[in-house]
């Protein structure tokens, strides 16, 4: 379980985010949804140490801030939006890098670590991939490997800044249910920051809204997305439409503009 409690984030003089606190239980899905500048990666990278920030970030009551590197990566493993993917590097050479927290400083990777990448290119159907280097893929190809990478890494903890957002619609659904299915067989906890709504309300079973730095909202897909308050953050009409399943959709309303809250 992660609590997060009055995290404030200040970057090149700016405040970021102030007084998120939230708590995801374990084996939650819980997507971050909210305007461009909202703060949704700066939590995500919050969360996976890469920068700094004043509050309390606890994972199973263990302060974050206090686990060794090693010991944070075999729980946490990180998507970035824009990651540093070499030209040359062979794809299932990068994949293997997720496993560099289970190997030793002079050690090597076992067979076991390789099977473990074979599993995951299989699944996201990359095995054809496998000898490719980075450079030769596609944008989409190359997003699905950096969500590889870090399924290797077999973390407790998955964070997602916006990945399928270079996939077509077949692929994020394939991805997207990889995740869930991993979720559900062995109690994976994934947040994920995303600007499709309709995946939030399908796959997330919490919703937070963050909105100038600031959580706006939490809760379940329905309670958190409605059209009066997405209409309200995002500036502009929104329609929430449910289909006999219960299934959520977030549609444009109508072209004209509407008043925006107040953003720090």
């Amino acid at each position: 379980m992660i609590d997060v409690e009055g995290l404030e984030v200040t970057l090149t003089g700016r405040r970021v985010l102030t007084g998120v606190s939230l708590t995801v239980e374990d084996g939650a899905w819980l997507a971050l949804i909210g305007p461009n500048g909202a703060g949704k990666t700066t939590l995500l990278r919050a969360l996976a140490c890469l920068i700094p920030w004043d509050g309390e970030i606890t994972m199973d009551g263990a302060d974050l801030a206090t686990l060794g590197r090693r010991e944070r990566a075999q729980r946490i493993a990180l998507v970035a939006q824009h990651p540093d993917l070499p030209d040359d590097l062979r794809v299932d050479d990068y994949v293997l890098l997720g496993r560099t927290p289970y190997i030793s400083h002079f050690g090597s990777e076992g067979a076991a670590d390789r099977r473990a990448v074979a599993g995951v290119l299989d699944r996201l159907d990359l095995l054809g991939f496998a000898a490719r280097h980075l450079g030769q893929l596609s944008g989409g190809e190359r997003q699905r490997v950096v969500v590889a990478r870090a399924l290797a890494q077999e973390p407790m903890i998955l964070l997602l800044d916006e990945p399928t957002s270079s996939l077509d619609l077949g692929q994020q659904l394939r991805v997207l249910d990889l995740v869930a299915e991993l979720r559900e067989a062995g109690g994976l906890t994934v947040i994920t920051a995303t600007h499709d709504l309709t995946l939030a309300a399908a796959y997330a079973d919490r919703v937070a809204l963050l909105s100038g730095g600031a959580l706006a909202a939490i809760g379940s897909p329905s309670e958190v997305l409605t059209d009066e308050r997405l209409s309200a953050h995002y500036g502009v009409a929104l329609r929430v439409l449910r289909d006999p399943s219960g299934a959520l959709a977030v549609i444009p309303g109508r072209p004209t503009l509407v008043p925006a809250v107040a953003r720090c």
